[in-house]
């Protein structure tokens, strides 16, 4: 009945006129009026760089505001629909009001999860690290299924995930670095950083035991030339290398893969994924930027959270979350507490859910520590 929309309406309304308040709508329009009008001067192009940087602000601002007016306005219109159907006792539209409301809710969900993204590179794209732990072949299967995983979740939200350098291994693989380009890519996948559990009946095992296995995430941003990593040549050491492939006439006969070892830090970053040594020597050199930002961002702000989960071992009582196979079905973030049974969704990429739980108590403030999962 159309009386059953009243509610639902009201609700919706006063939580999107809520974040409309929150966002300060006012303030980002005379941003964006001084920085269009900006644009608009006599030798505002004469500095590319800066141009494009003022341009690009422009657009985040708008990005940011007009998904909200628009919900805002469709809103107002659901309910004006709603209040004639009932004045007329038009019955007849309230598969249109129900769609509305659909809709609607739809985006206020989606925009909600931009709002916790508010980070210097929550909008960047993303450079995501695998690695297989404890476990032997098992880990190294493991690894490949979470692989597959991120990039069917990639695939979902239209995002582009390319496999940067991989490191193979019987079973699976024992290393893989991803990067998947799209908008709020690292702000999304920063939740998934830490130390993912599996335990299933092994297929590797003959007598059918159960195995637990382990797995690493680390999740990097891709940099662009706005944030500055300053990484000085005498630091690096540089190694080239052929890269893997297939065998036969598939082998590489030059030294096209690329892997730098910056000295201060010890990180090492590697990439063959493409044929030229220019072309690799570029993306592993993106990769060590994405790299250097996030350790000196944790040195900076004395908060060693990305940086310790990074350092923990891959290993029982360190993950943050747990997918169980058997003898039931359910994927648990120890960190939030949130679970489900469909562990095949999540396998699938459907992962929304813990990100999104990961964000809120995240905003909220509240201590986002792994439990350990010894009652699994």
């Amino acid at each position: 009945m159309l009386e059953d929309y009243k509610i639902p309406l009201a609700s919706l309304k006063t939580n999107i006129l809520n974040a409309w308040g929150r966002l300060d709508a006012a303030a980002a329009e005379r941003q964006i009026a001084d920085k269009e009008a900006r644009s608009g001067a006599e030798g505002f192009w004469d500095d590319p760089e800066q141009a494009e940087k003022t341009m690009s602000e422009i657009k985040t601002l708008k990005n940011r505001i007009e998904p909200w007016r628009r919900l805002v306005a469709d809103i107002g219109d659901a309910e004006t629909l709603y209040q004639l159907g009932s004045e007329a006792g038009d019955g007849s539209v309230e598969g249109e009001v129900r769609a509305l409301c659909e809709g609607i809710a739809l985006r206020y969900e989606t925009q909600s999860t931009l709002l916790l993204l508010s980070g210097e590179a929550d909008r960047n794209g993303a450079f995501l690290t695998i690695h297989a732990g404890a476990g032997g072949t098992e880990a190294c299967d493991w690894a490949q299924m979470l692989c597959r995983m991120y990039t069917r979740w990639a695939e979902e939200k239209q995002f582009k995930a390319d496999a940067v350098d991989m490191l193979e291994a019987e079973g699976g693989i024992k290393s893989i670095t991803l990067q998947i380009n799209g908008d709020y890519a690292y702000g999304y996948l920063q939740a998934e950083a830490g130390i993912h559990r599996l335990v299933r009946i092994s297929p590797f095992d003959a007598n059918a035991r159960r195995h637990t296995s382990f797995s690493s995430v680390y999740v990097f941003p891709v940099l662009d030339d706005t944030v500055e990593v300053d990484i000085r040549p005498e630091d690096l050491r540089v190694d080239t290398y052929r890269s893997g492939g297939a065998g036969g006439q598939h082998v590489n006969k030059t030294d096209s893969a690329v892997r730098f070892t910056h000295l201060p830090t010890g990180i090492v970053v590697a990439c063959q994924s493409e044929r030229s040594q220019t072309m690799n020597r570029a993306i592993a050199m993106n990769v060590l930027r994405a790299r250097l930002y996030d350790y000196y961002k944790a040195e900076k702000e004395k908060e060693n959270a990305k940086f310790a989960t990074e350092k923990k071992g891959i290993s029982w009582g360190n993950q943050i979350r747990s997918y169980v196979f058997q003898p039931y079905t359910m994927v648990k973030d120890h960190r939030t507490k949130t679970e489900i049974g469909n562990i095949q969704a999540v396998m699938d990429g459907k992962i929304d859910l813990f990100i999104e739980a990961y964000l809120q108590a995240k905003q909220q403030g509240l201590p986002l520590y792994a439990d350990g999962g010894d009652e699994l």
